[in-house]
């Protein structure tokens, strides 16, 4: 019995093998093209998920060209199809650059229709997956909605919960983190979960502006408080009016500048530059920095009043290397986002680039990891990024962290991670890899939420 869209086309210009092959695939709906056009013509019109394809077309048979023409033809038009191409006995160099193309799988004739079918529903099962798995990556990883935010490890998806905790208060959050960690990201979440959504959220970093502009910046000027005030200016704080303010890298501040912002956040009033008059401005207050406040204090070189006043609640997010289990689903959720946007269609990482990317220190962060992804998108002549593509070292890879016989819960969910990058999210493969059914594998995904 023919299941629902469950379609085969076969490419085969031999009449008599179109209906053998016809016979052997009876629980699918087969359809049929004899030439590259009409193949790719059923494509475009039936979308079919699995395609044998002989490499042997007319005009002439003798030359796999095109054959692997359609196979180019047939991938562009439709990446995720699962082909398989079927070549003569003495044709294995013709199937192996076929497979370097992207075809899924290669069969030499003469056929046996046994081997053909198992091949097929192999490929069948695969691309149902990949489908369950994309739609499931239209959906957060985090666990929660902040936006942007995507995370599997358990430190990061608590603190995704603490955000959605304290959004709708007004309490000040310090947000401690190394550079590239998503100290923004997470600011705006806390603006978009709280009731001043509706307003501005304003960032400015302190690091970033010289400190006698700094100053003007935050608190505005009035017209010829100094060469060059030729009106009067608004300061950044006042832009945030109802809204949040978004001090970054606030460990920066001078000494006459912690004063001056200690008042504000005591007072909630400011003064501009040159003016008398105090200014009521309503914003709630969030403040990050790479640097550890504690051991400025210890120098003088930090007020510790400021710092009770900033730090009514305080963040620490982990580095990137402190939550390996979130590499490769940021780096694939990057590599969808800059297929989009630099018009690409690569496939996703080669195995090497996944090792090596678990593999390295990423001392520069998530946005360390998205440079290094955003250059390889440009760069990557393959299907596949490869861990040359992204200037990483080629690492041994270790498969016995996949066994799950001796290992408890963290290393549980580590290896379920593992696994399911190692095999792109096929979830067959990565059962395989692990040692368990696939039922198995369901339930421990759902256990710990991992919706790869």
């Amino acid at each position: 019995m023919i299941q629902a869209n469950r379609k085969l086309l076969i490419v085969e210009d031999d009449p008599g093998l179109q209906s053998q092959l016809r016979w052997c695939f009876e629980d699918y709906e087969v359809i049929t093209a004899a030439d590259r056009e009409t193949a790719l013509a059923a494509v475009r019109q039936q979308a079919p998920p699995v395609v044998t394809l002989d490499l042997g077309l007319p005009p002439d048979p003798a030359n796999a060209s095109e054959g692997l023409a359609a196979l180019e033809a047939i991938l562009t038009q439709a990446p995720g199809t699962k082909v398989i191409v079927v070549t003569g006995n003495d044709d294995r160099d013709n199937a192996l650059q076929a497979v370097a193309l992207g075809a899924y799988d290669f069969y030499q004739k003469p056929v046996d229709a046994d081997i053909l079918k198992l091949i097929v529903d192999r490929a069948y099962n695969l691309y149902e997956l990949e489908q369950e798995n994309r739609n499931l990556a239209h959906q957060q990883v985090s666990g929660s909605g902040l936006q942007g935010v995507i995370a599997v490890n358990p430190v990061m998806l608590a603190i995704c919960r603490t955000i959605e905790k304290i959004a709708p208060s007004n309490v000040t959050v310090l947000l401690l983190g190394e550079s590239g960690t998503g100290k923004e990201l997470l600011a705006r979440g806390l603006h978009q979960f709280s009731p001043r959504v509706d307003h501005n959220f304003v960032a400015i970093n302190c690091a970033a502006i010289p400190e006698n502009l700094l100053e003007s910046e935050l608190f505005g000027s009035e017209k010829g408080a100094f060469t060059g005030a030729i009106k009067q200016t608004k300061g950044k704080i006042e832009y945030a009016e109802g809204g949040t303010f978004f001090l970054d890298e606030v460990g920066d501040l001078s000494a006459p500048l912690q004063a001056k912002l200690l008042r504000f956040l005591q007072e909630r009033v400011i003064e501009r530059i040159g003016g008398r008059e105090t200014i009521p401005v309503d914003v709630r207050v969030i403040c990050a920095t790479h640097r550890d406040l504690q051991s400025l204090i210890g120098e003088g070189l930090f007020r510790e009043d400021l710092y009770y006043r900033i730090s009514e609640i305080t963040i620490p997010i982990p580095p990137l290397r402190e939550r390996r289990e979130d590499i490769i689903v940021l780096a694939c959720a990057l590599l969808n986002s800059l297929n989009r946007k630099q018009n690409r269609s690569l496939r996703g990482f080669s195995k090497d680039a996944i090792v090596a990317m678990e593999a390295y220190g990423w001392p520069g962060n998530v946005r360390e990891l998205e440079n290094k992804i955003k250059r390889a998108v440009v760069m990557c002549e393959g299907a596949h990024i490869t861990a040359r593509d992204l200037e990483l070292d080629e690492v041994p890879y270790d498969m016995a962290p996949f066994k799950l016989r001796y290992v408890r819960e963290a290393a549980e969910r580590h290896a379920l991670l593992r696994a399911m990058s190692y095999t792109d999210g096929n979830l067959s493969h990565a059962a395989d890899l692990l040692g368990i059914t696939r039922p198995t594998l369901y339930a421990l995904l759902n256990k710990y939420r991992l919706k790869i």
